[in-house]
């Protein structure tokens, strides 16, 4: 792959949800310029996932952490910090939910928020000391388009994406005097083996119409595509970034500005 017009920010990368759709995208591409990423997911992905992806063992390391384990979290960090050290944390790691303040059960609204807003919450409370004491550090937050708009049966989730774009705010304010960043994305719908596995799933025989339906929910006509994300990721992440914080950063196809 040719040589990216941007040089990451630090070389040290850790990526929540790192093992598949855009998360492993952005584990990709910035190991393709040359980063060395520790991943966070509950699970490792497949030999077979590893081997397409191209990964080099040596430079991109997989932890099977809870995110939602403050301990398990501090610990990891604490260990790369230590062995590598830690100059960009990227908070990808996020689940869905479907349903309204009614149907959402108070279970699924607690998983919601201790995964998609608790997990980040402790990875920034790990890594942040550490970006303190070197006086550098990047932040970057995966919020959504449901932060700032109101999507139907999405209650938890815009939820938990709400909090994520207000957590950005706050740490960039907090930290900026620190010499640390703090940004975070919004995108729309984007096509990832989730999105086929939740099309299957609830539209048996229907699929295609179904896929149809929800590319042309975007004004431009299709889906986004995980590296589209991982690519402004990775913009935002770069030395060419230095100006920008505090920032939302909608991805979505022209869904917030022009689904009128």
């Amino acid at each position: 792959m040719p040589a990216s017009p941007f040089e990451l920010a630090s070389p040290y990368v850790i990526v929540t949800g790192g093992a598949s759709g855009i998360g492993l995208s952005i584990v990709k591409l910035f190991h393709e310029q040359g980063a060395i990423v520790d991943v966070l997911d509950l699970n490792k992905p497949s030999v077979e996932t590893l081997e397409a992806a191209k990964l080099d063992k040596d430079t991109v390391h997989f932890h099977e952490v809870d995110i939602t384990n403050q301990q398990q979290v501090k610990e990891i960090v604490s260990v790369i910090a230590i062995q590598r050290g830690i100059g960009i944390l990227v908070n990808n790691a996020g689940i869905a939910h479907i349903g309204n303040a009614m149907n959402t059960s108070a279970e699924d609204f607690q998983k919601i928020f201790n995964v998609n807003v608790k997990g980040a919450y402790n990875c920034m409370h790990a890594c942040l000391p550490f970006m303190e004491e070197q006086g550098e550090g990047v932040i970057l937050n995966m919020a959504s388009i449901a932060a700032t708009v109101g999507i139907t049966d999405r209650f938890a989730y815009s939820m938990s994406k709400g909090a994520i774009l207000s957590m950005t705010l706050s740490v960039a304010r907090d930290f900026i005097k620190k010499g640390i960043r703090c940004n975070c994305i919004s995108p729309a719908r984007v096509h990832t083996p989730f999105v086929d596995g939740f099309i299957n799933k609830h539209y048996p025989g229907n699929q295609q119409e179904m896929f149809h339906k929800l590319s042309q929910s975007q004004p431009i006509g299709r889906m986004g595509k995980p590296d589209e994300i991982a690519t402004l990721s990775f913009f935002l992440c770069s030395k060419q970034a230095s100006f920008i914080t505090g920032c939302d950063y909608p991805i979505d196809g022209g869904f917030i500005r022009l689904n009128n």
